[in-house]
């Protein structure tokens, strides 16, 4: 019997909670659970352009009466701090998984700002921030955030680390 990657155990966790819309910028890290998002007629998989695309559709998809999840990189966080607010002040619920950039093993120093301040600006922004160092914590902190987003309506981000992605390297 082979182990259940984390990609798989996250994507059983949306399935559980309900989650019909899965918005993501194209990310390696998060390509497998992207492709299960895809390949599922009940989840509508939405490629975004830029990360706050997301905050727009997860209040779309609350309005409308489904959940929806939101999929990034490090990186993107910083794209979202101004539509944050309407989540804040609007009170929907807002689960993002975001895979780390800029911290264990890093080869690129462009992604070790936004990876430093990746937690502390979710917090500012009054986020409950629930981090991941191991497969096997995946699945009880994926469903602890959307219990939370969904319950109380509001911002949860679960930090994917770097760790649970692997080592990335220069291609040359």
């Amino acid at each position: 019997m082979t182990e259940v990657s984390w990609p798989d155990r996250l994507f059983d966790a949306f399935k559980r909670a309900n989650v019909r819309q899965v918005g993501y910028v194209p990310d390696a890290g998060h390509s497998r659970l992207i492709a299960r998002c895809r390949a599922d007629a009940d989840i509508h998989d939405v490629a975004l352009t830029t990360e706050e695309e997301g905050i727009a559709l997860a209040a779309g998809a609350w309005l409308g009466g489904e959940r929806a999840a939101l999929l990034m990189q490090s990186s993107g966080v910083g794209n979202c701090i101004n539509m944050l607010s309407l989540a804040r002040s609007c009170r929907f619920p807002m689960p993002m998984f975001i895979t780390m950039r800029g911290e264990w093993e890093e080869f690129n120093p462009w992604q070790v700002p936004m990876g430093q301040a990746v937690e502390p600006v979710l917090k500012l922004c009054d986020a409950e921030v629930l981090r991941v160092r191991a497969p096997d914590e995946v699945e009880r902190a994926a469903e602890r955030a959307l219990q939370s987003a969904y319950g109380d309506e509001r911002i949860v981000a679960v930090i994917l680390s770097q760790e649970l992605i692997g080592r990335k390297v220069w291609v040359k």
